[in-house]
């Protein structure tokens, strides 16, 4: 059998076509209830519970996920399991949020039945307004009438992208009341590309004793040893006050050799160095170190002059994925 690619293209046009329709049919259908179901999930005590059954249930998932890395503490319950004990899992205090295109499957009657024996908010997403599930619903969000994108119209498709959509856009609507901060979603995030970038550099600064400081009256004889026993190749420079005065590189050596073991850490440092503060991206750091050239950064609790909390070296940062 000759196989013509077009014959192929034309079906992903048509496919992502008819989602986007579907899409742009949900955006207007969109009314006074979704804005209900935020308020509902706002306002609870507890966890969203999220749960469906077959495609509507990796949704789910995805939902609860997406929920709980958001700000929205959430878990998904498989409603099978649901009637083999995990109902204990929901609570009062918590509102459901159940996914079925039909509003009729099977496996959710003892889930639903639980909500309401117990009071627990239900907010019922379905395509179908006079459904079981939308009936029972505290708050429904009906998915309007499109086609699902298989010429059959048997095969999930537009409808689980119509849900999963809403319930990205339940997500992100109370991520913005909450005013939900990149440094709070990296809390959540802490491993990955995205959890790297979101580092601060408190996270992977050196602090303690593994931080090179000496005093201004320090004899450069004591001044190497420390440069050397630290291993970062640098030392910072306090004040009386205990300021971070300056530090002493490589090329400060260099610079001072005759007669270099005679002097004092004050005589051979560069002043006032190049400092960032410890809730600083570490990103940031990365892009400060590459402007100066500099292989590290002392990290101080206010700006220039201030108290030595840690350092941070450019290969702690690639170490992290910071780049």
């Amino acid at each position: 059998m000759s196989i013509d690619p077009s014959d192929f293209l034309a079906i992903g046009r048509r496919v992502i076509s008819r989602e986007a329709a579907a899409l742009a049919m949900l955006a207007d259908a969109l009314d006074d209830n979704f804005a209900r179901a935020v308020e509902l999930m706002l306002d609870a005590k507890g966890r969203v519970i999220v749960c469906g059954m077959g495609k509507s249930g990796h949704i789910a998932r995805k939902i609860a996920a997406t929920l709980a890395s958001t700000g929205t503490p959430a878990h998904f319950v498989h409603p099978a399991e649901a009637s083999h004990g995990d109902l204990g899992m929901m609570a009062q205090g918590d509102v459901a949020l159940i996914l079925s295109n039909s509003g009729e499957t099977p496996e959710l009657a003892d889930v639903i039945a639980y909500t309401r024996r117990f009071n627990i908010p239900m907010i019922g997403v379905a395509g179908r307004p006079g459904s079981t599930l939308i009936k029972q619903s505290d708050v429904a969000l009906i998915l309007p009438p499109a086609e699902e994108a298989c010429d059959t119209g048997v095969v999930p498709t537009t409808s689980t992208t119509m849900t999963l959509a809403l319930g990205d856009a339940l997500a992100i609507a109370m991520m913005e009341h909450r005013r939900f901060t990149p440094e709070n979603f990296r809390d959540f995030h802490p491993g990955g590309k995205l959890g790297a970038r979101l580092s601060k550099v408190a996270d992977l600064m050196h602090d303690g004793e593994e931080l090179p400081v000496i005093d201004e009256a320090t004899p450069m004889s004591e001044a190497l040893i420390a440069i050397s026993q630290k291993g970062f190749g640098v030392v910072g420079v306090t004040s009386q006050e205990g300021a971070l005065a300056g530090i002493i590189t490589d090329g400060d050596l260099r610079r001072h050799m005759n007669g270099l073991l005679e002097m004092s850490a004050a005589d051979v440092m560069t002043a006032n160095p190049q400092t960032i503060a410890p809730d600083a991206l570490a990103e940031q750091a990365v892009a400060v170190m590459n402007e100066r050239k500099i292989t590290c950064l002392f990290v101080t609790e206010r700006g220039q002059g201030g108290t030595p909390l840690g350092i941070l070296h450019i290969h702690d940062c690639l170490r992290a994925g910071v780049a």
